[in-house]
């Protein structure tokens, strides 16, 4: 075995210990006092001592070991490199025939050995680890109990930034005990007073996301004027390769259980195929362009519209999976021929239609005709050109909005979904599927980066009602229900995802406030009234229908009551014999007309 240059001193350290521990075998054997005929004997086999235990040890890789961070782990592979190293001693002692050897020393050597080894190395964590706090650390406490706390102490000991002074459980039996020598001082409802007396101006939070801790936390931060952290999630640690805490975010506090996904049955569906996604430039686009690059496929077509997003998504795509064959397309889905050209030219297996108008206020007044040319026609563009390219399955994605809907945004989804059913009847070799959500986390046109920007100004937030209530996912985790509905889906089926609890945007406003490290004093809330075709409540299905469970806990097929199929030829005729203003009181009375439940507030 060749020992690295670095690792020489920390070997020889170990030599100088298995040497002693071969002497102290034999002190012990000899009840503390060696005869002379035994010292030359000492000395005669201690060289193949030596030797062995640098083999056993190398085979172990010990020596890949860093002592500062000295663990049961890798205790354990100590442990197998003694053992392998005594056995070759053992073997070695016997060849040579030594007379008289007393073989009780072949094991007290390995029990000493290994523990001046262990020792030294607990000795030089412990010293690394109880040092002074380095100049310019911040004392920080840590937020959980005691099994959440383990992993986050661990990450930040040694740190040169922070300086663990306490943990703050919401456990009331842990209260005076004590984790690696760190005290637990109280609960979260009193993290005021600990950051106070402590003189903490930073919590790491290793409670999970969405947890109540968090939340109690979150409340009193600003009071106590604490940098709030957490720990990366485990997608952060793929990308940054690193564990170290990072400031807390939105989807932390709002966050839910990790989304599970049949790897197996993506990788079968995705793996070596070709796939399509519109609208590949958006939030939920482009995320899922992400995600179905890590699953195989040969190739990937990203449509958009937006020249910007497209390059964006390619400059990204082009760094991060470097063996996939992108495609980048500037394409509007308004333009069926366009479509269908891009589409016939790589017959896609997987199509998946993301590009809609979603700005309800926008949509509401002055761009009917559009959200009605983009959301209905181009997904039926969408639709037969999957169709006929012979795609295995097509996924368009949908709005909580669509049910029952009161905005041009929500009746223009809710035809799409309609216009999808009824080509599905048409092209019986294609899987269509709808998959209804509600609000992303950070997409844009989304409620958070508007905040953002209003936060930085020092406000106003602008919310429109004090009890206005939205569903809010985050975006890799709508992308991935979304692979898993389109896993799953059979044709025609609506699926609507578990969104968890609602939560009132006037919360979520405090809440970004309270990140920002601002008070609401600061930075007021200000309510302006519901805006044009806004409901106070989303709804995720209709009052005629029901839900039935799927095998994915997070995912649910919408079962309606009766057929309410629309004529795609009359439709696509309609619009098209519209022309370019048509009068808002004709598109509502033309929606009205295919759509009972919707309710105009025009």
């Amino acid at each position: 075995m060749r020992l690295r240059k670095e690792v020489l001193p920390l070997w020889g350290i170990d030599m100088l210990l298995v040497g002693a521990a071969w002497w102290a075998a034999f002190w012990l054997r000899f009840n503390f006092e060696i005869p002379d005929t035994f010292e030359t004997l000492i000395a005669l086999s201690l060289p193949w001592i030596l030797v062995c235990y640098t083999v056993g040890l190398g085979i172990a890789r010990v020596y890949r070991q860093v002592w500062r961070y000295i663990g049961l782990p890798e205790l354990r592979q100590l442990t197998g490199g003694v053992l392998l190293a005594s056995l070759l001693s053992a073997a070695i002692v016997l060849m040579m025939r030594y007379q008289f050897f007393p073989r009780s020393v072949l094991l007290l050597h390995p029990l000493i050995a290994l523990v001046l080894l262990s020792a030294v190395r607990a000795g030089w964590r412990t010293l690394t680890e109880h040092s002074a706090p380095a100049d310019g650390s911040k004392p920080l406490l840590i937020v959980g109990s005691l099994r959440e706390a383990t992993d986050a102490l661990r990450a930040i000991k040694g740190s040169r930034q922070w300086h663990c002074v306490g943990i703050v459980s919401p456990l009331p039996g842990e209260l005076g005990t004590y984790l690696n020598q760190v005290p637990v001082l109280g609960s979260p409802a009193s993290v005021v007073s600990i950051a106070q007396a402590t003189g903490a101006s930073t919590a790491l939070i290793a409670s999970p996301p969405g947890s109540d801790e968090r939340r109690e936390v979150l409340s009193q931060s600003s009071q106590a004027g604490l940098t709030l952290m957490t720990m990366p999630r485990p997608d952060e640690w793929l990308k940054s390769d690193s564990s170290s805490p990072r400031r807390i975010e939105l989807e932390d506090l709002l966050g839910r259980q990790a989304v599970e996904l049949d790897m197996r049955g993506l990788a079968e569906l995705f793996s070596g195929q070709t796939v399509l996604v519109s609208g590949a430039g958006g939030s939920i686009g482009s995320e899922l362009c992400r995600q179905i690059a890590r699953l195989g496929v040969s190739r990937l077509v990203c449509v958009d519209a937006s020249e910007i997003a497209i390059y964006k998504l390619e400059q990204e795509l082009r760094e991060t999976h470097p063996q996939m064959k992108g495609l980048y397309y500037t394409a509007n889905i308004r333009e069926e021929d366009r479509l269908r050209a891009i589409a016939m030219h790589y017959k896609p297996s997987v199509f998946f239609h993301a590009a809609a108008y979603k700005h309800v206020p926008l949509m509401e007044s002055h761009n009917e005709i559009e959200a009605i040319r983009t959301n209905i026609l181009g997904t039926l563009h969408a639709a037969r050109v999957a169709g006929e390219c012979g795609a295995h399955k097509f996924v368009q994605i949908s709005t909580d909005k669509a049910v029952n809907p009161t905005n041009i945004m929500g009746a223009t989804k809710r035809m799409a979904e309609l216009v999808v059913q009824s080509v599905a009847l048409e092209y019986t070799g294609t899987e269509f599927v709808s998959v209804r959500f509600g609000n992303v986390l950070g997409s844009s046109g989304s409620v958070v980066p508007l905040f953002t920007d209003q936060i930085a100004k020092g406000g106003p937030i602008t919310v429109t009602h004090p009890d206005i209530v939205r569903y809010f996912m985050t975006i890799p985790e709508a992308a991935k229900l979304v692979l898993q509905a389109g896993l799953m889906g059979k044709s025609g089926q609506i699926f609507v995802l578990d969104m968890g609890d609602p939560v009132k945007i006037a919360d979520l406003a405090r809440i970004m406030i309270q990140l920002s490290g601002k008070t609401e004093q600061e930075v007021p809330l200000a309510f302006t009234g519901l805006r044009p075709g806004e409901k106070l409540f989303e709804e995720l299905l209709a009052d005629d229908e029901t839900t039935e469970p799927t095998p994915h806990p997070k995912l649910r097929v919408a079962k309606t009551s009766g057929e309410q199929a629309v004529h795609i030829g009359s439709v696509q005729d309609w619009i098209e014999s519209a022309g370019p203003a048509p009068s808002s009181s004709d598109i509502r009375a033309w929606l009205k007309g295919h759509l009972p439940e919707y309710k105009s507030q025009a």
